[in-house]
C-alpha cells in the first residue's frame, strides 16, 4: 500500500518543474496542487514532491504580491 501523500493545505514543490503549489487534495494515485494565489490545479505523483522551504514559500508570496500590485492578478 502506498503511503499517504502530503496533507491538504501544505506547500510542496513539484520536483519535475520546480513549481511550488498548495496541496488541494488526493485523487487516485496523484496529489492535486494549485499555484500560490490560485490558478489551475495540476496532478503530480507523490514521489515527485518535496516539502517547500520557508524561503520558497516567502518567494512565492512576494512574487504574488508584486504581480497583484501591478494588476496582473486579481
Amino acid at each position: 500500500m502506498r503511503p499517504p501523500g502530503p496533507p491538504v493545505g501544505s506547500y510542496v514543490v513539484d520536483t519535475r518543474s520546480g513549481r511550488l503549489g498548495m496541496v488541494m487534495g488526493h485523487e487516485g494515485p496523484y496529489v492535486q496542487l494549485r499555484p500560490y494565489g490560485g490558478g489551475r490545479e495540476w496532478d503530480v505523483a507523490p514521489d515527485a514532491l518535496r516539502q517547500a522551504t520557508l524561503a520558497e514559500r516567502l518567494s512565492a508570496a512576494t512574487a504574488y504580491a508584486n504581480a497583484r500590485s501591478r494588476g496582473e492578478v486579481p
